[in-house]
């Protein structure tokens, strides 16, 4: 049986940690990048990982490095679409959840969370109504997409687009995102491409850059919800510290830098974001920028406070958009069922 993450003092997703291990037990690189490889590319289980490396070395090398920085607590499986939502311990004792979705074209995304709770503070989303918040380790982002490829490999399936849109606002975790994202697009580590990886942010414009120049291919999505400030501010709390003006400003540095549409996020509240005067200011503030917008229709969190906009309704809204020439998109919400969809992920202390 493997040591427990929380009896080791590194885990493999720490390559300093990894190399003084593998040089006090003088191991070969090429079996420990084998292992690596069977790991963090092929899914392969902790066993199938650990035959790559030799006999004799094994077991003092499982003493030292931990193969997995959480515990797998719990899933849950949707019965209206297949999305399964895992529940996660961290070595601390802090709770998390990430989300695999099955979308229509037979893709598998995984929602990953980089941080236990959120000060974003949002006033729709459950993750908001957690009452501590801590920033997941590099290893921590990361072990979420090794256990999903893990659980898919019995399937004959991988996961092969990656959100960073569970819990947390991934900017406010910066350094640790920014890592787990060089790790994730690393040729010897997931080999993953930074194309097939969206990153969504309530909006902290110099965050934004940063990763826009650190990761030019990658996506970067801004959850945008209203085009008027204060009413903004009313929703997000974040947004007094950000106007629209400086978000703005943001996006437009960022498709200079990356030579590529931003997705603009905007979250359908009925009578509250989705009246005619709501976007009014959402298309003059759209006005020039070179975007796409995602329409997400609201998914209770059992506090009553607001409501889902009726599909008809939805559908103009979304008709105006396009009619101004916005390639416009309405999400459908997976896992609803199951407290899995957008908006709606958040962990009670064990």
């Amino acid at each position: 049986m493997l040591p427990l993450a929380s009896n080791i003092a590194g885990n493999i997703h720490d390559t300093e940690h990894l190399e003084r291990v593998r040089r006090s037990l003088r191991l070969d690189p090429h079996p420990l990048r084998r292992c690596v490889h069977a790991l963090m590319q092929e899914g392969r289980s902790d066993v199938e990982a650990m035959q790559r490396l030799p006999e004799t070395c094994r077991e003092p090398f499982a003493a030292q490095v931990a193969l997995h920085p959480l515990t797998l607590v719990q899933t849950q499986g949707s019965t209206l679409d297949g999305s399964h939502k895992r529940l996660y311990s961290t070595a601390a004792g802090d709770r998390l959840e990430s989300v695999l979705l099955d979308t229509p074209t037979g893709r598998t995304s995984l929602c990953i969370s980089s941080q236990v709770g959120c000060r974003a503070g949002c006033r729709f989303c459950a993750t908001a109504t957690m009452p501590a918040v801590t920033n997941l380790s590099t290893g921590e982002i990361l072990d979420q997409l090794v256990q999903a490829n893990q659980h898919l490999r019995p399937l004959g399936r991988r996961v092969r687009n990656i959100v960073f849109m569970g819990m947390g606002e991934p900017l406010h975790n910066e350094a640790a995102v920014a890592e787990a994202i060089e790790a994730i697009t690393a040729h010897d580590r997931f080999n993953f491409s930074p194309q097939k990886i969206v990153l969504s942010t309530v909006g902290v414009p110099e965050g934004m850059r940063r990763i826009a120049e650190r990761f030019p291919r990658l996506r970067i999505a801004l959850s945008l919800h209203h085009a008027d400030q204060l009413e903004r501010e009313q929703l997000i709390p974040l947004a007094r510290r950000h106007s629209l003006e400086q978000l703005r400003a943001a996006v437009q540095d960022v498709v200079t830098i990356q030579n590529q549409h931003v997705m603009i996020q905007y979250l359908l509240l009925h009578g509250v974001t989705d009246r005619e005067q709501d976007c009014d200011a959402l298309l003059s503030w759209l006005d020039g920028l070179q975007c796409y917008v995602n329409l997400i229709p609201y998914n209770p969190i059992n506090d009553g406070r607001f409501s889902t906009t009726p599909r008809d309704h939805r559908e103009r809204f979304a008709e105006r958009l396009r009619a101004a020439g916005y390639m416009t998109y309405i999400r459908y919400s997976q896992g609803a069922d199951i407290d899995a969809a957008c908006g709606q992920l958040a962990t009670k202390a064990p």
